[in-house]
């Protein structure tokens, strides 16, 4: 049975709320959160570039699995600072429809 992928990544922010009372020794997004941003955020930006090196190579399968390593590590940012995915995606709703060009304009300098 296929699960809606909202429903995927409403389960993945859920276990992350969990993880962040969870023991640094049993959990590795424990060990995460307990780091603190510096070390999320230098993992997401360990993954991103990773994510470049598979695109450069055209692996989609390699691709598709970095990519995911990025989204996860968004994730647990997003849930150290008591966001969730479901914030991205409200921003994606605001968005649509939106020329890129002008969202940015709407941002300022």
């Amino acid at each position: 049975m296929n699960m809606p992928i909202h429903e995927v990544l409403q389960r993945v922010s859920e276990t992350l709320t969990a993880r962040r009372s969870a023991s640094p020794e049993t959990s590795y997004t424990a060990q995460l959160f307990a780091k603190g941003p510096d070390s999320i955020l230098k993992k997401i930006g360990e993954e991103c570039a990773e994510l470049i090196i598979a695109g450069k190579e055209g692996s989609q399968l390699h691709i598709v699995r970095e990519a995911t390593d990025v989204v996860y590590h968004t994730m647990v940012l997003l849930a150290f600072y008591d966001l969730t995915i479901d914030d991205v995606l409200l921003e994606f709703r605001r968005r649509e429809g939106i020329s890129g060009i002008d969202e940015k304009k709407s941002r300022g300098a």
